[in-house]
């Protein structure tokens, strides 16, 4: 064959080549279209199916990913603890994690697979990739927020576990014999996730004022620090105890003046200002 031969033949593989690529981009697309609207009618099942179709033929898609993770963890079942259920919950991780490669601040994506771990009660893990999606994307309150809720959960079965080896409630206040050393183990079991809870929950408020959920969860961070982690210091103790009162008013405050504002909307919309008395 000689070279003009050879390019011609060349040229025709190339365009063939061509083609077909371009037709599975658009069966892609047509299995994407397919999947969405499965999706839509929580056929989840069904959805995967379609998904699955279209990252395999074009596994460019990133959409296609993205909806194929979250129709897997659309059908995981927090707290059931059958192998399908947790395969569910694997496969949304893992599908998660395929975007990530190409797409490493993918927020939808990281803060994705920080909610499964969390709803799995793996703290450590949840945390991690939460704090990811906050270098991606440090505006957003509600990451903040969720770190927050990690921790003090952390703390709370970390405190009920500890206090039930002494016959205690997770609630009850540390006193007599046998309360230093449960203090000082709860110290150092979760002493810096109360403070780093904290800090997060108070950046959640300040980047979202009426944040009441946080309010909330700040008072339950300051009554886990004084009833597990004062030990002996009664003045300390009060301390704490007197700041997640105030933080549970301004979370009650917040509510009441959001359900307010809800009401004013449901009668009518725009509420006028009084005329001023002469």
């Amino acid at each position: 064959m000689n070279r003009a031969a050879r390019f011609v033949t060349v040229l025709a593989v190339a365009a063939t080549l061509l083609a077909t690529a371009g037709c599975n981009k658009l069966k892609a697309r047509d299995q994407l279209n397919k999947g969405v609207q499965a999706y839509r009618g929580a056929n989840y099942e069904e959805a995967i199916e379609h998904f699955k179709n279209a990252v395999s033929l074009d596994s460019s898609l990133k959409t296609a990913k993205m909806y194929l993770a979250t129709a897997y963890a659309q059908q995981y079942v927090p707290g059931v603890e059958t192998p399908e259920n947790l395969r569910n919950a694997q496969q949304a991780i893992d599908e998660y994690k395929n975007v990530l490669q190409d797409d490493p601040k993918n927020v939808t994506c990281l803060k994705g697979i920080a909610f499964l771990y969390m709803q799995q009660k793996k703290w450590d893990e949840s945390r991690e990739y939460y704090k990811k999606a906050i270098d991606a994307d440090p505006n957003d309150p509600e990451t903040y927020y969720s770190v927050g809720v990690i921790d003090w959960s952390q703390t709370f079965k970390d405190a009920g576990d500890v206090k039930s080896k002494d016959g205690l409630k997770v609630d009850d206040e540390l006193k007599g014999k046998g309360s230093a050393k449960i203090c000082d183990e709860m110290k150092s079991k979760d002493g810096e996730n109360v403070d780093e809870g904290m800090k997060m929950l108070q950046t959640a408020i300040d980047k979202r004022q009426d944040y009441d959920d946080a309010m909330a969860y700040m008072n339950l961070l300051y009554r886990r620090k004084a009833n597990d982690m004062t030990c002996d210091d009664a003045e300390a103790r009060a301390n704490y105890i007197k700041t997640a009162n105030e933080w549970s008013d301004k979370a009650m405050a917040a509510r009441k003046k959001k359900a307010e504002e809800a009401a004013k909307k449901t009668q009518g919309g725009i509420v006028l200002d009084q005329p001023k008395s002469q």
